[in-house]
């Protein structure tokens, strides 16, 4: 028996990153304690964490983007095949380089991020025929905006013609905004709450102001919404259902993980064929377990602690 497929398509960066004192004004050059070369890029922190939660709920992840030809390249597919994710999809381009993230930490946790795209800039509707197998096959295409939006929309479109589900992570929110014909290919779009602000102008605060974002989502032709408010909550509308789930109550101290393994997390729970409330509630598990450790790829979940922190819940 095959079983249902999540494909993430998008970004894979090398993250380094220098943890310091404080970070360099303009013209500075500052001294960091220590550093860390590790997996970043959305797509590729999202392939990773439905990796880790595949096994244990009868799925497969994989995915589909480009790294360069150099050592960068060789350190994240090695990290990537350890979250057990099918890379056969993931272009090894010889005209550019590896996407990077350039990242200093001061001892408050703010931080500063220079990205270079770089290969996954590449990324076009060339791939999009390239993985026809892989995203005609798709139970679930999870999308984000760190690869040209083109390449986005044709990746959609080929998904849904299929019967497959698009789940659309709106982040980064383009400057120009996120354009209607690719809101109108998300089955789900799971904007936080800056990027609900970005997209309909309202910053939602309360649960009934993301179930108001929510419906501006959806007449701007998403097919559903769910809206993050971070530690307070998830508000979700699709598939003729709606409603508010509360937030798990965990020991945070990292939220870098927090919004692509919500996003794995859901998109491994429709693939498994969980309903509208339990899928949001799987996923705002995986969102809230993610905030108990440090990193990003790293600090996904494994599926025995988000069925243990629903059942706990109750």
């Amino acid at each position: 028996m095959t079983l249902p497929l999540v494909l993430s398509f998008g970004s894979v960066n090398a993250d380094i990153v220098a943890y310091g004192d404080r970070l360099p004004r303009p013209g500075e050059t500052v001294h960091a304690g220590r550093y860390n070369i590790g997996l970043g890029g959305k797509g590729a922190n999202q392939a990773a964490a439905a990796g880790r939660l595949a096994a244990g709920n009868g799925v497969t992840a994989a995915l589909g983007g480009r790294i360069g030809d150099d050592p960068f390249g060789k350190l994240v597919r090695e990290r990537l095949e350890g979250f057990g994710v099918d890379l056969s999809g993931l272009l090894l381009d010889e005209a550019n380089p590896t996407g990077i993230a350039l990242i200093g930490v001061d001892a408050a946790a703010e931080n500063s991020i220079t990205v270079v795209g770089a290969a996954n800039m590449a990324v076009g509707e060339d791939d999009v025929a390239r993985l026809a197998d892989p995203l005609d096959r798709a139970a679930v295409l999870l999308l984000q905006l760190e690869i040209p939006v083109g390449a986005a929309v044709a990746a959609a479109r080929r998904t849904r013609a299929a019967g497959g589900t698009v789940v659309l992570d709106p982040a980064p929110v383009p400057a120009g905004g996120v354009p209607d014909a690719l809101l109108a290919l998300a089955d789900l779009v799971t904007p936080n709450e800056t990027e609900a602000e970005r997209l309909v102008g309202l910053r939602p605060t309360t649960p009934e102001e993301a179930a108001r974002a929510a419906l501006l989502l959806r007449e701007r032709g998403a097919g559903g919404a769910i809206v993050k408010l971070g530690a307070r909550g998830v508000f979700f509308s699709f598939r003729g259902e709606e409603g508010f789930v509360p937030p798990f109550e965990v020991r945070s101290v990292d939220s870098v993980a927090a919004g692509d393994s919500f996003n794995a997390g859901l998109a491994v729970a429709i693939a498994a064929g969980k309903s509208p409330p339990d899928a949001v509630r799987y996923a705002a598990a995986c969102g809230a377990l993610a905030t108990t450790r440090p990193g990003a790829a790293d600090a996904a979940p494994f599926p025995e602690e988000v069925e243990a922190l629903v059942a706990a819940a109750g």
